[in-house]
């Protein structure tokens, strides 16, 4: 009988770099990851995620590649994307880059699998954003066939039909762990649900309970299709700082989340980021996990209980602050705050 999942705790990154704006240069950006995974491995964190991009911005462009360079130097740590966007991608190649960073680990790859908050990737890669949706549906059908399918014949609109071909390496854990990745659609909870596989929602900005109907939307599903709903997995990512005190915290982070939410504003038509919206944003139920280690499990057992969470990752990118600060807000999530939320939920 399998045991009802545990909650986790980790880290996710997109590897921002601007060095023009005080920050690095991505060769420095791509060091200092493996500096953070294995810190992140050392403090007990149970996850390290990298996300997809292909902006000037990022230096994420290949996760696999990282999370394999961080392996050998690493014993229990998981190595995830976060996202792979895999509409734009070939879900062969996926698998075969995280079934060889599976191989190198021991056992610890994973992929989430989305269509990405940005779309670079699309035209980047030759793919039409009019097939937008067909593209996902498709390549996600193909990939979650190829990690249980050895020999594959598949045929699909976007893709070169495969006929009865050997996929290799083939990864450790049978099945490779697919994640479903979402900012909030509800066909994408339900499609997670009907699949059996584990969600993880984005939320960077209003109130996390209110993305409660989406995980009912997700558990239903999951039971219409024959799941057993309470042995799913269900993750949140959202932005977050850790310091030894919340005024500390908040008076770093502020500049640095203005700054990220005012780019994408500009690029999106989203009004100012003001300082009245990020000190709700860390309100007790606001979507920042920004301030000292007490007050930041008592915002992740909040998320728990109100989203039944298997997982919580911090986004922690912030090149702008001296990389040592983000090395201790890993330091702190992993040493103070992980024991306060594990000693709690074992009381439950």
């Amino acid at each position: 009988m399998k045991e009802k999942p545990m909650m986790e705790l980790g880290i996710t990154t997109f590897l921002h770099t601007k060095p023009e704006h005080g920050g690095v240069s991505p060769a420095e950006r791509l060091r200092q990851a493996i500096e953070e995974i294995r810190l992140a491995d050392q403090v007990g964190l149970d996850v390290y995620a990298i996300g997809e991009h292909h902006r000037i911005d990022y230096a994420s462009s290949s996760p696999a590649v990282i999370l394999a360079a961080a392996a050998p130097a690493t014993k229990r740590i998981r190595l995830s994307s976060a996202v792979t966007v895999l509409s734009s991608d070939d879900p062969v190649r996926v698998y075969q880059d995280f079934a060889t960073l599976d191989c190198l680990s021991e056992g610890r790859a994973e992929i989430m699998a989305g269509r990405g908050s940005f779309v670079e990737s699309f035209p980047l890669f030759g793919y039409d954003l009019n097939d937008y949706e067909e593209l996902y549906e498709e390549k996600l059908e193909l990939l979650l066939k190829v990690r249980t399918t050895e020999k594959v014949t598949w045929g699909g609109g976007h893709r070169p039909a495969i006929h009865n071909m050997g996929v290799y390496p083939r990864a450790l854990q049978e099945p490779l762990p697919v994640w479903i990745g979402t900012g909030g659609s509800p066909e994408s909870a339900v499609r997670a649900g009907t699949l059996g596989l584990p969600v993880i929602f984005s939320i960077i900005g209003g109130m996390p309970e209110r993305f409660a109907p989406l995980v009912k939307l997700y558990k239903e599903a999951a039971k219409r299709a024959g799941h057993d709903p309470d042995m799913l997995q269900i993750a949140t990512h959202s932005h977050g700082f850790i310091a030894d005190s919340f005024e500390t915290a908040a008076e770093r982070y502020f500049p640095v989340m203005a700054g990220q939410m005012n780019q994408i504003g500009r690029e999106r038509g989203w009004p100012p980021y003001t300082r009245d919206t990020f000190h709700a944003a860390c309100d007790l139920h606001g979507a920042l996990y920004v301030g000292d280690p007490e007050y930041v499990a008592e915002k992740i057992l909040l998320a728990q209980k109100n989203l039944s969470l298997t997982r919580f990752l911090m986004y922690v990118d912030f090149s702008s602050l001296p990389h040592r600060e983000l090395l201790r807000t890993i330091e702190l999530l992993g040493t103070k705050v992980a024991p306060i939320v594990r000693k709690e939920l074992a009381r439950q």
